[in-house]
């Protein structure tokens, strides 16, 4: 997991057609705004990311792309809370994005790094199980139950995060959870 990105590699990708676009978005947010954002963020965010692409490494640059869109995104916010969400949002994009552009290809799935075997940890077991069951999820679904219940996100923020009706919410858990379970029973059977 990442300890902390210095800011200078947040922007690495910017090229120089982005310096005009970065200083206006300045504007928006100041520089150690940016940075108090990213401190309070970052890992929850690079969390989520994880468990959407089961892939520690490919976090970490969905990580940065995130940051990248969201610093170049020119919007007044009425909340730390809407701050937060449109970070998220951006980041579930850029997660469709790269799934979009590899479509056609076969991915597989990476769980987290398997348990040391030599000391059976019921914590590290249930881990692991729950790592496969969310892998075995559709990304939509793992989305919807990460920002739930790991991020404790309300339905209403989680519509504006995915782009999807609140009133949808509620069903859509109920069926990722149903699914999870059937997951979870089939492990242990």
């Amino acid at each position: 997991m990442i300890e902390k990105m210095p800011f200078s590699l947040l922007l690495r990708g910017a090229a120089v057609s982005d310096s005009l676009a970065l200083d206006d978005a300045r504007a928006a947010m100041t520089d150690e705004e940016f940075r108090a954002f990213y401190e309070r963020t970052s890992r929850p965010l690079w969390a989520y990311l994880a468990r959407l692409t089961g892939d520690r490494h490919e976090a970490d640059d969905f990580l940065q792309e995130a940051y990248y869109r969201f610093y170049r995104y020119k919007a007044d916010y009425e909340s730390e809370a809407h701050r937060r969400n449109t970070l998220f949002a951006i980041a579930t994009n850029v997660v469709r994005d790269a799934a979009r552009r590899r479509k056609g290809r076969e991915s597989v799935p990476l769980d987290q790094d398997p348990p040391d075997r030599s000391t059976p940890d019921r914590q590290v077991m249930i881990r692991t199980d729950l790592a496969r069951a969310m892998s075995r999820l559709d990304p939509s679904q793992r989305e919807l139950l990460w920002l739930a219940y790991a991020q404790g996100a309300s339905h209403a923020e989680i519509a504006g995060i995915l782009g999807l009706k609140s009133v949808s919410i509620r069903a859509l858990l109920l069926r990722a959870r149903r699914k999870m379970a059937k997951i979870l029973t089939e492990q242990t059977s």
